[in-house]
């Protein structure tokens, strides 16, 4: 059974492990459809995933328990009334201790590299705010937890943020780097969904703290203090995408 952080009549919220798709892999293999008739917890209907979180990516993913449930939660996406953070690694220390990263970003492909994204004036807006919660090392053997907090939900966006806003990418990221040697200390990209909120007009929020990853202390990290909750709007400008 994976772990379940937030349970009530419409709505679960599971710590995917790293690892896990959500979707069905092109090659096959084990995904979250797999474990989703073990979360029925007695309803008759299957969860369904409400968002996604990229392979590697561990922590908190919302699952709806019913269709009306499924809709509501995907306005709540849509109009950016959702409240996330994310706790990344980084083999590197940013140069200021906290800030806002603006860059719109755009999908490309080719032959040699797959798909992935850039940076492009004429992408899809994408903003995230960054802090440095703890530093590690001396020189250029320093390492750095981050704490992010998107406002929007881009593919791969603290990826590519941390990247070109922070000059370091995610340690362990086998797509946006390799710097500095990105995937020793790391099997897999060291991101992890720590907290989700959403707020309903009805009933209570929902909130949800995935723990601290093992592999985050094994790569030398300590668990920070719980964030401030921010309490996610119910109604907010919608987003275009």
């Amino acid at each position: 059974m994976l772990p379940i952080l937030f349970e009530d009549g419409e709505a679960l919220v599971i710590d995917k492990p790293a690892g896990l798709p959500v979707d069905r892999p092109r090659r096959g293999g084990p995904c979250l459809f797999d474990h989703l008739d073990e979360l029925k917890l007695g309803f008759q209907r299957l969860p369904h995933a409400v968002h996604r979180l990229d392979t590697d990516t561990s922590g908190c993913l919302l699952l709806a328990r019913n269709p009306k449930a499924l809709k509501r939660f995907n306005k709540a996406f849509e109009d950016r009334a959702v409240s996330k953070t994310y706790l990344a690694v980084l083999d590197a220390v940013p140069a200021e201790n906290s800030g806002t990263i603006e860059l719109a970003l755009s999908k490309i492909s080719s032959a040699e590299k797959g798909w992935r994204m850039i940076a492009a004036k004429k992408g899809k807006p994408a903003i995230s705010h960054w802090e440095v919660l703890q530093t590690i090392g001396e020189g250029d053997k320093q390492r750095s937890l981050i704490r992010f907090r998107p406002e929007t939900g881009r593919t791969h966006q603290l990826r590519v943020h941390a990247l070109l806003g922070l000059g370091a990418p995610l340690l362990g990221d086998p797509v946006y780097g390799p710097v500095r040697g990105q995937n020793k200390g790391a099997g897999r990209t060291m991101l992890h969904a720590e907290t989700i909120g959403i707020a309903r007009s009805t009933k209570p929020t929902i909130t949800a703290h995935a723990p601290f990853p093992e592999d985050f202390v094994r790569a030398g990290l300590t668990a920070p203090a719980p964030p401030e909750v921010t309490e996610p709007a119910i109604n907010a400008e919608q987003d275009d995408g």
